[in-house]
């Protein structure tokens, strides 16, 4: 398949709807001794004997730090509308209160070359990057770094204001609070389910905090917040309570306070004695109105109780998986696109900020052969169509990623780009995935015309 093949009465074919590529700061960047940035809670998980695969750590990672240019020349060969990235905090204020301008230099030239070819920028002012000095101090598990959060949105903003296309607060605060605070798979690797809850809440908190900020500083720019969210299916018909709960705990729990003020009760009920402290007022903060909320989608999951009356999920072992071993199954995006739309009413847009698939990709030649990138691909953006066709206000569509590049605790091992990096010569080389996507892009443009 030379290139994707969307319906004809598809209103992904429009010039409207927005594809783009996505990366993020620690997994491309590298050059963390250099322009004045500081350590990352990253930076110091990766040195803990035992956390990421293989002992790898983003030091150099795709030298992005040094490559930017020839990297955005590339991702508008693709022919995308937008290139959705991070900003590093440890590199905006690499100590509490003091701001490094050459961090700000950095991306602005970054934003500045994606403006002059055409392309619109959306920024993730948190995707996992947290400053060290301020997990010194509790991290998210301390009130006082939601405050902290919304001062370095106000950093940010303040300086770029209206050039941002789009602000995103936090990218995947499940992830940040559930894997960094409660499981310790991710940075900083604390385990406690206490701990996880608590840092659910203050990521939340800052989100809120920081969205008057970015309105008052960015009043034309448009400001939202990014969700990962699995949708979950019964095992059997006596597992439904199983799989409403799974999306309840992983997503509703994040979702809910910002487009509905308040927290899923059954969550509250299920893990009552595990609850953070909720100050009066909390959820006015965090259900500040938003433009747009961004959906990161990968894989559904199958739910079941146990023998315990525990909940569970359950591998799929006859379907088709990645390589990092999740299921394939692009239903579960429209199914997940229709049950938000139902469940919140009067959703905001809704943008695909990341979807894709991990690969045990070589080259070979000058040449990936990622196939089952290119059929991912093409089924989920089928899925996107049938829900758009289904009521649901859909307005982009983000690959993850742009390239191969620091897959946090997994390291190097598993490849997510639609661009092959060779890690020791820093060569880049557009897989079959990229090339389908290049195509498609070309022809949509053309129609447009």
């Amino acid at each position: 398949m030379n290139k994707y093949q969307l319906p004809s009465d598809s209103q992904l074919r429009s010039k409207e709807f927005v594809f783009g590529v996505a990366t993020s700061s620690y997994q491309i960047e590298g050059g963390v001794e250099e322009g004045g940035r500081t350590p990352s809670i990253w930076d110091t998980f990766c040195r803990t004997p035992g956390k990421v695969d293989n002992g790898d750590h983003g030091d150099v990672a795709c030298d992005h730090y040094h490559l930017w240019k020839q990297d955005i020349e590339m991702i508008h060969s693709l022919g995308v509308d937008a290139y959705r990235l991070s900003i590093a905090w440890p590199r905006i204020l690499p100590q509490d209160g003091v701001v490094n301008q050459q961090g700000l230099d950095f991306y602005e030239q970054i934003i500045d070359e994606c403006h002059a070819r055409g392309m619109k920028v959306y920024v993730t002012l948190y995707h996992w990057d947290l400053p060290q000095y301020l997990e010194d101090k509790g991290g998210w598990l301390n009130r006082e770094t939601s405050y902290k959060f919304a001062e370095y949105a106000e950093v940010v903003s303040r300086y770029f204001g209206d050039k941002i296309d789009v602000y995103t607060t936090l990218n995947e605060p499940f992830v940040s609070a559930f894997l960094g605070y409660r499981w310790g798979e991710h940075a900083p690797g604390i385990k406690g389910e206490r701990e996880g809850f608590l840092a659910s809440h203050h990521l939340m908190l800052g989100h809120g905090l920081a969205m008057p900020v970015l309105r008052k500083n960015a009043p034309n720019a448009t400001h939202g917040v990014v969700f990962n969210a699995t949708p979950a299916y019964p095992l059997t018909d006596k597992d439904q309570a199983a799989a409403d709960y799974c999306e309840a705990e992983n997503f509703h729990w994040f979702i809910d306070p910002v487009l509905k003020g308040e927290y899923p009760q059954a969550v509250i009920e299920r893990q009552s004695t595990k609850m953070p402290m909720i100050l009066e007022g909390d959820l006015d903060i965090i259900s500040a109105p938003v433009d747009y909320i961004g959906i990161n989608y990968y894989t559904r999951s199958v739910a079941r109780f146990n023998e315990n009356g525990d909940i569970e999920t359950v591998k799929q072992t006859e379907s088709e998986h990645t390589y990092i071993g999740w299921e394939i199954y692009p239903q579960g995006l429209t199914d997940l696109l229709v049950r938000l739309n139902t469940r919140y009413g009067n959703l905001p847009p809704i943008y695909i900020t990341e979807n894709g698939a991990a690969g045990d990709d070589h080259c070979i030649n000058g040449e990936v052969n990622d196939e089952q990138r290119v059929r991912y691909v093409q089924g989920h953006l089928e899925a996107v169509d049938n829900a758009i066709k289904a009521g649901v206000k859909v307005d982009g569509y983000f690959a993850w990623s742009l390239m191969d590049n620091f897959e946090w605790a997994f390291g190097y091992c598993q490849r997510f780009g639609m661009v092959h990096v060779d890690y020791q010569t820093q060569k880049r080389t557009l897989k079959q995935s990229a090339i389908a996507y290049q195509n498609m892009l070309l022809e949509r443009a053309e129609e447009n015309k």
